[in-house]
């Protein structure tokens, strides 16, 4: 018996969870950009854990793991689930070889490797093909059309954006309006407490043309569970979230605390109240979550029926700065 209720994904029809489990924890370990990855022992009983708890919506990329990530949540959904149950995601963008048309949004690029992740996935369709990010080199009705082409072709259900400029997402909605080509359907940005430069364009842009928010890095990848400086082995091994956090040490700093305090007077994981601000943000379908314990499942789970006050959601916000825009230039 499944606990956790289904929505509507935006104007797409599809049913998902109200949490996306994000795959980039799962893969080789020896293969790709992420050490700390867990190999498929350790990962296919998270992934049954997930599902047991009714999340039926997964994302991962081709990119995470050199490609392995894919390959062990096909592998797991395969063998634990019903595939026309599934909501399931993946990624473009990023090479997997260091070669000419090994990467990007080509025309070339886009049929090569939703081919691949298919095959790895093992499955002949993906539910939401998302841009991993925007590419500066392709013109974008290149890229929308390719999109389109692999909707038209029964490879993909739906497309999906990620991390971009505003400018950018609203000239790739009116560019496949103008041609009748498919639109993207999702945004996948970064949001959370400590990085909230997404509610000045992107959020209102994705309000107004009715397009659902997923999410990445909504625990600011573990920074907003525990002490500001606690760390992790991950963290420690992670460039890219140095780089996404580091320059506003002392105001995070503030929100981290506020984030504690809120969860001691709850009596509740910080990783609920931080997770909890997220899910209640308008626009947001689904937070996408990583799980590298059965705990961080149910901390997730736990966090859809806790409702933050209003005196709660100004403390949590007040001490914000703006941040310098990271994770998509």
């Amino acid at each position: 018996m499944h606990s956790m209720q289904t929505k509507k994904l935006g104007r797409t029809g599809l049913d998902i969870s109200p949490l996306c489990l994000g795959c980039m924890t799962y893969g080789v370990p020896e293969r790709g950009p992420h050490p700390w990855t867990m190999r498929e022992e350790e990962s296919r009983p998270l992934i049954k854990r997930a599902l047991d708890l009714g999340i039926n919506f997964f994302d991962t990329a081709n990119y995470y793991s050199d490609g392995t990530s894919e390959e062990i949540v096909g592998g797991a959904l395969k063998d634990y689930a019903d595939r026309d149950s599934i909501v399931l995601a993946t990624k473009v963008y990023y090479p997997l070889k260091h070669q000419p048309n090994a990467g990007g949004l080509s025309r070339k690029a886009i049929f090569s490797a939703i081919d691949a992740s298919l095959k790895r996935l093992g499955t002949d369709y993906v539910d939401l093909y998302q841009i991993h990010r925007w590419d500066y080199a392709t013109p974008i009705e290149v890229t929308l059309e390719a999109l389109h082409d692999v909707v038209k072709a029964g490879k993909v259900r739906y497309i999906g954006a990620s991390s971009m400029f505003a400018w950018q997402f609203s000239k790739a909605l009116y560019t496949a309006d103008l041609n009748g080509w498919t639109r993207f359907s999702t945004m996948q940005n970064h949001l959370n407490l400590l990085h909230r430069e997404e509610e000045r364009e992107m959020i209102p842009l994705c309000a107004d043309q009715d397009i659902p928010l997923l999410p990445w890095s909504p625990l600011a990848r573990g920074r907003l569970t525990r002490d500001f400086y606690a760390g992790s082995a991950r963290q420690e091994s992670d460039l890219v979230g140095r780089n996404l956090y580091d320059a506003t040490l002392e105001a995070d700093r503030k929100v981290v605390e506020a984030v504690a305090e809120v969860a001691e007077n709850r009596g509740v994981p910080r990783a609920q109240v931080a997770l909890a601000w997220v899910i209640r943000k308008p626009g947001v379908a689904a937070p996408i979550i990583g799980a590298s314990k059965p705990g961080h499942l149910d901390d997730a789970a736990a966090a859809l029926d806790l409702k933050l006050t209003s005196d709660e959601i100004a403390r949590l916000e007040a001490p914000y700065v703006p941040h310098a825009v990271v994770g998509f230039q």
